[in-house]
């Protein structure tokens, strides 16, 4: 059977926005995404479910139960290889499965599988292409890649704005500075992380509940997270400087949602991966800075960091998406 190159990506991107429905529930394990497709008809999806199990091929493969042999396979990372007590390889579930053809975004950094997972299926007479939409896949899997690469969770750093730049009155004042579609936005985005952080000065000014408000999506809200250096409330964890982030167990994705100490103290220590801008078409004036100092010296060193990937209008706002530019 022909495949062209138009359908792997139509399907390969489907693939990814399943892996989506995971984010922020599989830690430990990465948010993986999976199509089965037999004869131009999907017969099986999957994500990572919560917790990390089953995995999204398992899940995939059960649903298209025989109509997957001969079928292709399109996964968002390589099928795992590695043993554990926890479920069998999904290398070994597509092999016994039957499928003719796998079609993978993005190898595995996980030294369990790297690369032995595409070996082992190609070993067994299964046409393997890897490197589909690697990119796409990696950022949809961002909190994976950058916890096997650098050993820290990724970290989107969220700013409800003023066009002036400013997060609230002089008196602090700020509910609201958006409106309620970006501010529903804003909760689906907390629902996809594992963690979420705001700074001392937003706790007490603000006593933030930092839960997910969308009917449905209740239990999906995140652990919450302080950055200080004295203790937190009952309830909550804390970090005594970003670089901790590190330290956290079970977090992949982390969302920080200010104040302005805290974004400055992120971007400072320069990690932060994406930034979600929320902007109001409002005008505040002598208001507080959405960012406190983040130790520029030389205005060049601002250009070529951030590249934007995304904009869209929600209700009267604009919110602009823009990930760190890192070199490879």
């Amino acid at each position: 059977m022909n495949h062209s190159p138009a359908d792997d990506r139509r399907y390969m991107a489907a693939a990814i926005a399943l892996s989506g429905r995971g984010r922020g529930l599989s830690t430990p394990n990465p948010n993986v995404g999976c199509l089965i497709v037999r004869n131009g008809r999907v017969v099986g999806r999957g994500w990572t479910q919560k917790g990390g199990r089953p995995h999204a091929e398992a899940q995939a493969l059960e649903q298209a139960s025989d109509r997957a042999r001969g079928a292709t396979a399109y996964v968002t990372l390589e099928p795992c290889f590695h043993l554990s007590p926890r479920g069998p390889r999904c290398a070994d579930l597509m092999a016994r499965a039957g499928v003719a053809r796998v079609v993978i975004a993005l190898r595995d950094p996980d030294p369990r599988t790297d690369g032995q997972g595409a070996a082992w299926l190609r070993d067994r007479g299964i046409a393997v292409e890897m490197g589909l939409m690697a990119q796409e896949a990696a950022r949809a899997m961002g909190g994976f890649v950058l916890r096997q690469m650098l050993g820290r969770p990724h970290v989107t750093l969220k700013l409800g704005l003023s066009l002036d730049g400013r997060i609230a009155l002089a008196d602090g004042s700020s509910r609201w500075i958006t409106g309620p579609d970006a501010r529903a936005h804003a909760h689906m985005e907390r629902a996809r992380h594992d963690a979420i952080l705001v700074g001392g000065g937003t706790l007490r000014a603000d006593a933030p509940r930092l839960d997910v408000r969308l009917p449905g999506l209740e239990d999906r809200s995140p652990r919450r997270l302080l950055l200080t250096h004295g203790d937190a409330p009952a309830g909550w964890g804390c970090i005594a400087a970003p670089e901790e982030i590190a330290t956290l167990d079970r977090v992949d994705h982390l969302l920080v949602e200010g104040g302005a100490a805290a974004a400055a103290a992120f971007l400072r220590a320069d990690l932060v991966d994406r930034l979600l801008l929320y902007r109001a078409p409002i005008l505040i004036g002598d208001g507080l800075a959405g960012i406190g100092d983040i130790g520029l010296a030389d205005l060049g060193q601002a250009h070529g960091r951030w590249r934007m990937i995304d904009t869209r209008v929600l209700g009267v706002d604009r919110l602009e998406v823009y990930e760190r530019v890192r070199s490879a």
